[in-house]
């Protein structure tokens, strides 16, 4: 345990050393190292931001596999909930994930995140790179995404931000793992617990859902957060 929160510690740090501000919505999926070879994927997920001023609603759905046996790609459609209170299509996202190493062969797994985000009707774009870093203890799995972003366009601030993920799971069973959730940027800490769950129906075909509830710890105010995501893998 002390090591666990020593590497926390040391990640926190590393990001929030760099002169950078993160002012978007923190808490998202925390993403694992692990690409399966040959693996299809439709995934949904769901955000929603409550603060003093409001809520902030984003969708995403998303649709890709693995074309090799370390990389896989991923398209996704995000929609957002505007000032009016409609919903409507904001955003496109390609990511790539790669995993760097062999799973269990060496002390921990390592992986690699590349993410380019296009605004709808906008001159706006957000490019995303980041490590993936997940390391098991007994029953108990760490998970720590560290991420780089840069955004620009001529209807946006060009600026650098980073994020910072954690995710500390109980694996009970496969249908239900308890976790625990930090995420951090620039003016952002934030804490809660989450679910994971996971159900085979075959060998290829598997259905996981994840769940968290995320408090901001260093500013006062109201200000809450809730994901949820479901990913069928056929």
């Amino acid at each position: 345990m002390r090591f666990i929160l020593a590497w926390c510690l040391t990640s926190l740090l590393f990001i929030t050393s760099f002169n950078v501000r993160a002012d978007g919505i923190v808490v998202d999926k925390v993403y694992h190292p692990y690409v399966l070879p040959f693996e299809r994927e439709f995934e949904w997920r769901l955000i929603s931001h409550q603060t003093d001023k409001g809520n902030i609603l984003a969708q995403r759905v998303g649709l890709g596999g693995s074309f090799n046996d370390t990389m896989s790609l991923e398209g996704y459609a995000v929609g957002e909930r505007d000032d009016n209170g409609n919903f409507g299509f904001s955003a496109y996202e390609l990511e790539l994930r790669w995993q760097l190493v062999e799973q269990g062969r060496f002390w921990a797994d390592w992986g690699a995140l590349f993410e380019l985000e296009m605004q709808e009707g906008k001159d706006s774009y957000e490019a995303t790179t980041g490590f993936l870093w997940e390391k098991e203890f007994g029953r108990t799995s760490l998970t720590i995404n560290a991420f780089l972003v840069y955004e620009w366009g001529g209807d946006i601030k060009n600026e650098w931000e980073t994020e910072f993920r954690a995710q500390y799971r109980y694996r009970f069973r496969s249908e239900f793992q308890p976790a625990l959730e930090l995420y951090a940027g620039e003016d952002f800490l934030g804490i809660g617990p989450g679910f994971i769950g996971l159900h085979r129906f075959s060998a290829k075909r598997q259905l996981k859902w994840e769940a968290g509830f995320v408090t901001e710890l260093s500013q006062p105010g109201k200000d809450h957060s809730f994901r949820l995501a479901l990913e069928f893998e056929f």
